[in-house]
């Protein structure tokens, strides 16, 4: 099971891949929302900003999200660090419920091409 730290490496080396990122990927990752991880085997969840391309982390606590943020994550921290090192792909973690995405509409349209 993947410890604290190490999902606090992987957001890190997430917001490092979006922000060194080009084409269809950085204007996805151009959004300026508030952002939600919960690692739902550790029951902890970071919360920060995607903004300018980069993952903005500003918080961390125990339990679920406190707040709603606009782009809500949930995954297992496991999950969380094959997904930033590349042994899981998104979108089928996603479509077989191993990732929760929540957001809005406009901004699901928008992180497709990130899928």
């Amino acid at each position: 099971m993947a410890t604290m730290a190490e999902c606090r490496t992987a957001l890190d080396e997430l917001s490092d891949n979006l922000a060194s990122a080009d084409g269809g990927v950085r204007g996805a990752a151009a959004l300026n929302r508030s952002l939600s991880c919960h690692i739902t085997d550790l029951d902890a969840t970071f919360t920060g900003r995607l903004e300018n391309g980069r993952i903005a982390l500003l918080d961390t606590h125990e339990g679920p999200p406190r707040d709603k943020a606009e782009i809500r994550l949930a995954m297992t921290g496991d999950d969380l660090v094959a997904l930033v090192g590349g042994e899981l792909g998104f979108a089928k973690a996603w479509a077989s419920g191993r990732v929760g995405l929540e957001a809005g509409f406009r901004d699901l349209l928008k992180l497709r091409s990130l899928l």
